[in-house]
């Protein structure tokens, strides 16, 4: 099995359950680690296609989970999230024993003029598709994904413990969460699918009709057992904050989540998934939503929310 993005939020997860199944993981790494008895580290990237093929050899299965999430220009997040997928379906494609080969994309993807990410994602897709005859591959795009060790919008879900909750001021937006031990399920079902199962697939938590602001608000009420109020952030406050970053992100040099693209993110209306073609296709059911979640959460657990990649 090879895997990449192993150090990541995703990844990481999957890594562990892989290893507790008894699988033994070739991983992609940036940077020195130790290998155990499951786990034996590549040290590499995504550019090297030679290291790439060293992953990848041999293997009964590809899961490419690693992709940049932050970034202040398009090259950036074509190159990390374009190139380096269609480096590691080539890489895959020349095995004599081709292996199954899972891309982790993202929701965003179905709306790629919406920013950067979403355009280099929607990429990556379609040079799987181009592809689609040479070597047996699925594409998930799960929804915002959240659990034990996310960081992205951990101050979310903490503020509503304060009875407080930033959103954004436009009416309508409705948006999916998937918990990421469904998600490592529904990964997990695939590999071990007998027969490979092609094709894009949603993921969501099943919720039906997914979330809105005062839902989200009713759950953490009735969960925190204390009011919960509202903070609008205006959609030109919004974008302004996020032009300005973007600005500073280049003039002292560092990689921002908030840019313009993600604002257009934040704000669009319709982030709702079907999961009904995955189910169909491998009888994979979505266990956790958002109230469980923290219902099952003590004062002390992080129970987080990221927008993924």
């Amino acid at each position: 099995m090879a895997l990449t993005g192993a150090s990541g939020f995703i990844g990481g997860a999957l890594l562990n359950a892989l290893t507790d199944k008894g699988w033994h993981i070739r991983a992609l790494t940036r940077r020195p680690r130790d290998d155990s008895e499951s786990v034996e580290w590549v040290r590499g990237d995504l550019e090297d296609k030679r290291v790439l093929e060293g992953l990848v050899d041999n293997a009964f299965a590809v899961v490419h989970c690693a992709g940049a999430v932050r970034g202040n220009s398009k090259a950036h997040f074509d190159l990390n999230n374009a190139e380096g997928t269609a480096n590691l379906v080539e890489a895959s494609s020349q095995q004599h024993s081709q292996p199954r080969l899972l891309f982790l994309s993202s929701l965003a993807a179905r709306a790629p003029q919406l920013s950067w990410y979403a355009s280099s994602k929607r990429l990556a897709e379609q040079y799987l598709l181009d592809r689609a005859d040479v070597m047996p591959w699925a594409v998930f795009r799960p929804t915002a994904v959240y659990g034990p060790g996310d960081r992205e919008i951990r101050p979310l879900l903490n503020a509503t413990r304060l009875g407080i909750l930033p959103v954004v001021a436009r009416q309508g937006i409705r948006f999916s969460l998937l918990h990421i031990d469904d998600l490592v399920d529904a990964i997990m079902s695939w590999i071990s699918s007998p027969v490979p199962v092609r094709g894009v697939f949603e993921l969501d938590d099943g919720t039906p009709g997914g979330y809105d602001w005062r839902s989200l608000i009713t759950i953490a009420e009735q969960v925190w057992e204390r009011p919960v109020r509202t903070i609008p952030i205006p959609l030109f406050a919004l974008f302004i904050f996020a032009n300005m970053n973007l600005w500073s992100s280049r003039l002292f040099r560092y990689e921002p989540i908030l840019t313009p693209g993600k604002a257009r993110e934040l704000a669009h209306p319709d982030w709702v998934c079907d999961n009904t073609p995955l189910t169909q296709a491998l009888g994979w059911h979505p266990r956790v939503n958002l109230r469980n979640a923290l219902h099952d959460a003590c004062p002390d657990t992080h129970i987080k929310i990221s927008a993924r990649d």
